[in-house]
């Protein structure tokens, strides 16, 4: 078994087929694969070899796509870091995973820090100047055009993508070869994906969605990639035009953007197929894109550790506002404290298992056995399941803020916060947002003597950590509302009462 096969197989099968289309380039299944094979060669004489982990610090361009399935032919573990990172995000990820490569670009560049990571051997520049680092074109150049696939065990790890952390740390899922294909073959079943089809990916490839669901889920059928750097409303529109794209997938904000647009002058009549994930759906969102566009957004469920998708909201059986039932091969319930199912109507954790589960965090037991219990995988949100077996999120762990997408944990924003000379105390909070879902709020407490305004401790982040977790409003109070055992009361400063 080998996540890679897909390419390999896909390009026996349609040679000829466009399989990327980025940027005004089409490559087919045999120029992709072909280009896979390159720099796999290239990768294994530069001394990468089974189990060892490639970074790639990249945005959404073909480097990624041919990085990625380059390291997984030889049996490489990939390791996603979000292209958004500051550097000391980039030197902690590839220290704890131990890269032996790292592949980002040259403007990229500036935020690795290569005389902090000791296991890292060698910088490949995927975009722009290579300076004094290896550059992809001139590697391909010297690879051999012809690599079969390494047979992996299915077990055996494949990517680790970095999740943040409740303790101000990411900790790393590591999915397998079976994670991933099972998921990323069932996620083409779900969505109905067929080789004639051309999927758009604006969403990050570091990010489980866009690298399984649509990436790798995509070429598993077969089918064709249309590529954006990142989303950007009317070059996404003009390329659907343009490329004829009959599936869409975005998160609820992007379909957000789109309804409040006047897309009158887009012939939007290929588009067969819209889905969200990522954020729950606001129930009035679905039925407005219904209303404008006359399709349905299918909706999904999942997390990084379950690769991601766990249940899917069916055509035959849509509801609106659900999560849907478990995938096939998966296993959903609602679990108590104890991790006992509930019977239907009850409220409680959401819980999963099946073969899209992780193997663990990368390098953390203990982590490990908290959020997997007797194979049962604990998400964290907080669900109900009604007499028809669908599934509802009623809540989720308060302290973690949804910002557009993004999983974003208050811990590390405080962390980061906390690092500023002038800061006594610091609460980071989610405040609901009509478009994001929620935004991140800070409320801080000034040590005596000292100042600051909302605009310098903004920049502070900016330059610290990626702009999705920076603070878009920051409070300054001279007390923070505590329990009577000193814990900062978030709900009181989230207005939950």
């Amino acid at each position: 078994m080998n996540i890679a096969r897909s390419v390999e197989v896909a390009s026996l099968y349609f040679p000829d087929k466009p399989a990327l289309i980025f940027e005004g380039k089409t490559y087919t299944y045999k120029e992709l694969n072909q280009q896979v094979n390159r720099l796999a060669n290239a990768l294994a004489a530069l001394g990468l070899e089974k189990g060892d982990r490639v970074g790639l610090f990249l945005p959404n361009i073909p480097g990624f796509v041919i990085g990625y399935y380059a390291a997984q032919k030889l049996g490489a573990i990939v390791v996603s870091i979000n292209s958004m990172s500051k550097k000391r995000e980039v030197q902690y990820i590839v220290s704890d995973s131990g890269c032996k490569i790292l592949l980002t670009t040259r403007e990229l560049r500036e935020e690795v820090p290569a005389g902090e990571l000791p296991t890292l051997k060698n910088i490949i520049i995927a975009e722009g100047e290579a300076g004094n680092d290896l550059d992809i074109n001139s590697l391909m150049a010297k690879g051999e055009a012809d690599f079969r696939c390494r047979d992996m065990d299915p077990g055996e790890a494949a990517a680790i993508l970095y999740t943040s952390g409740t303790t101000g740390y990411p900790k790393g899922a590591v999915l397998s070869h079976m994670n991933v294909v099972s998921n990323s073959t069932t996620a083409g079943n779900c969505s109905g994906v067929m080789p004639e089809d051309r999927l758009q990916l604006f969403l990050p490839l570091f990010h489980c969605f866009g690298q399984n669901y649509i990436m790798n889920g995509a070429y598993n059928k077969c089918a064709t990639i249309v590529l954006h750097r990142r989303f950007e409303p009317e070059p996404v529109l003009d390329a659907m035009v343009r490329h004829r794209v009959t599936m869409l997938f975005a998160v609820p904000t992007i379909y957000i953007h789109f309804i409040n647009m006047d897309t009158s002058r887009y012939d939007l009549s290929s588009l067969r197929y819209c889905f969200t994930a990522a954020a729950t759906m606001p129930r009035e969102t679905a039925l407005q894109w219904k209303d404008k566009f006359g399709m349905l957004t299918y909706e999904g469920y999942g997390l990084t550790e379950s690769s991601p998708c766990a249940t899917y909201n069916h055509s035959y059986r849509h509801k609106h506002g659900s999560i849907g039932t478990p995938i096939e091969n998966v296993d959903v319930m609602i679990a108590d404290d104890a991790g006992n199912a509930l019977p239907f109507g009850d409220q409680g954790e959401i819980v999963i298992r099946g073969p899209n589960v992780m193997k663990g965090y990368w390098g953390k037991p203990e982590a490990t056995e908290k959020a997997v219990r007797n194979g049962w995988l604990r998400s964290g949100d907080i669900g109900v399941m009604d007499d028809e077996g669908y599934f509802f999120i009623t809540d989720r762990v308060k302290d973690m803020i949804n910002a557009a997408g993004f999983n974003v944990y208050p811990n590390e924003v405080e962390q980061v916060i906390y690092q500023n000379p002038s800061v006594q105390e610091v609460a980071v909070y989610g405040v609901a947002d009509p478009v994001r879902g929620e935004t991140v709020h800070a409320s801080i407490v000034l040590k005596d003597g000292m100042t600051a305004t909302e605009e310098s401790i903004i920049e502070f982040c900016r330059s610290n950590m990626a702009v999705y977790k920076v603070p878009r409003k920051v409070v300054f109070t001279d007390l923070l509302p505590k329990s009577a055992t000193g814990k900062i009361l978030k709900r009181v400063l989230r207005g939950d009462e």
